[in-house]
């Protein structure tokens, strides 16, 4: 049954947050809800890397380096598909965790980047809501940004 709710949870995110990737367009990528704002590509691409650099916690060694969490957007540009690939690559290593757990595993604590000792339930939770965080910022960025 646990398994079950994970996995429902994990669903529920990613065919939310993928309503909005799927507009995700070149022309759209800089577009910032206002100056000081991250643009849709920076958010974009945080959202892959922070996956899987919170991800290692659950055991899952990962090359990807950090060039979002903590910094500001000078306006580099993202490339769209390594970024998409970063975040299908997060989901399939949450999707592998849950697979490989057994239910009293969630309830563990392990050292999270970021955050140190932490139930693996929690960091799981914490990676669903700052996908969705930042899906919102990038749906209000390319509906009303510029």
């Amino acid at each position: 049954m646990q398994k079950e709710i994970l996995f429902g949870l994990l669903d529920q995110n990613r065919k939310g947050c993928q309503a909005t990737f799927k507009n995700i367009t070149e022309e759209n990528a800089t577009f910032r809800l206002t100056e000081k704002t991250a643009s849709v590509g920076f958010i974009y691409q945080h959202i892959g890397e922070t996956a899987n650099i919170l991800g290692q916690a659950f055991g899952t060694e990962t090359n990807v380096e950090n060039t979002t969490i903590g910094q500001s957007d000078t306006g580099n540009k993202y490339d769209l598909e390594t970024s998409h690939q970063l975040i299908e690559q997060g989901y399939q290593m949450l999707e592998n965790t849950i697979k490989k757990s057994l239910d009293s595993d969630w309830f563990e604590e392990i050292e999270a980047p970021f955050f140190g000792k932490i139930q693996k339930l929690k960091l799981f939770s914490i990676i669903l809501f700052h996908n969705s965080h930042h899906c919102g910022q990038i749906a209000s960025a390319i509906v009303k940004g510029n």
